[in-house]
C-alpha cells in the first residue's frame, strides 16, 4: 500500500509542461467535492449526541469538505505543488462562478404558479458574508496544506507519507477554520461567540480525524496514481508563490 519503489524520482520543474494521464480526473474530483461542500453543508449546524458528553454541534460541511483536502494531498504528493496550485485556482474560480450564478438565479422573478421560491432561497441564497468567508478560508487553507506537504516531502526525502498528509492537514485545516468561522458567523444572528469557537474547534478536530481515518485510502490512491504516472515528483526548486496559476 503506497509502495513507490522503482519509480523515477523527478524534480517538479521538469514536468511543468508534462502531460499526466490522470491529472485532469483528479482535478475534476477536487472541484466537484468543493462545490458540493459549499452547496450542501456550508451554513448548516447539525448535532450528534456523544456518550458521556451529550449534544454536540458540528458544521454539516464536515461530510464533504475534508475530502477536498485529501484530494489536495494527492495532487501535491503525486503531481507537485505547481499542479496543485493550478487546481486550487480552478476550484476558487469555480466557487466564485457558482456564487455569482446562485445570486442571479435566486434573484430572477419566479413564475406565478411556481411556489418554491422561499425554499429555493433558503437552499441557494447564501449570505454574501458566508460566501466571502468560505472563499478566503478555502484559498488560504488549501495553499497552506499544499505548501506544508510539499516542503515536508523534500525534508523527509519522500518517507513517512502519513506524517506529511496528517501534518499538512493539521496546518491547512487550522488556517481554514480560523478564517472561515469568525468571518462567517462572529456576531451573526443565532451564533453566540461560544458557539462559533466550539464549532471552529470541533470542525478542525473532525477534519483532522477524517484525514487520519482515511490514511489507508490516501496511501492506496497515491501509490496507484504514482505507479500509473511512472514518476515520483519532488518540489526542490519550485517557486511556491500562490499568486500564479501557471504550472
Amino acid at each position: 500500500m503506497g509502495d513507490t519503489h522503482g519509480l523515477e524520482t523527478i524534480e517538479a520543474t521538469a514536468v511543468a509542461n508534462g502531460r499526466f494521464r490522470y491529472f485532469d480526473l483528479v482535478m475534476a474530483a477536487f472541484v466537484a467535492i468543493l462545490l458540493l461542500s459549499n452547496v450542501l453543508g456550508a451554513g448548516k449546524v447539525a448535532q450528534v449526541v456523544l456518550p458521556g458528553i451529550g449534544p454536540w454541534p458540528f458544521g454539516a460541511g464536515i461530510l464533504f469538505f475534508p475530502v477536498s483536502y485529501i484530494i489536495g494531498d494527492v495532487l501535491t504528493e503525486v503531481y507537485g505543488y505547481a499542479h496543485a496550485r493550478r487546481v486550487i485556482w480552478v476550484g476558487f474560480a469555480a466557487t466564485v462562478f457558482m456564487a455569482l450564478m446562485a445570486r442571479v438565479v435566486v434573484a430572477l422573478p419566479p413564475a406565478p404558479d411556481w411556489t418554491n421560491q422561499a425554499a429555493y432561497e433558503t437552499i441557494f441564497g447564501q449570505v454574501p458574508r458566508i460566501v466571502f468567508a468560505s472563499m478566503c478560508a478555502f484559498w488560504a487553507g488549501e495553499f497552506v496544506n499544499s505548501y506544508v506537504l510539499a516542503r515536508m516531502k523534500v525534508l523527509t526525502e519522500g518517507r513517512h507519507l502519513w506524517m506529511r498528509t496528517i501534518g499538512s492537514t493539521i496546518a491547512g485545516q487550522a488556517v481554514d477554520s480560523l478564517i472561515f468561522y469568525p468571518l462567517a458567523f462572529w456576531g451573526a444572528e443565532g451564533w453566540t461567540h461560544a458557539l462559533v469557537i466550539q464549532v471552529l474547534y470541533t470542525q478542525w478536530a473532525l477534519k483532522v480525524g477524517w484525514e487520519v481515518l482515511l490514511t489507508p485510502l490516501t496511501y492506496w490512491v497515491i501509490g496507484a496514481l504514482k505507479k500509473a504516472e511512472g514518476v515520483d515528483v519532488f518540489d526542490r526548486a519550485t517557486n511556491f508563490t500562490p499568486f500564479r496559476a501557471k504550472v
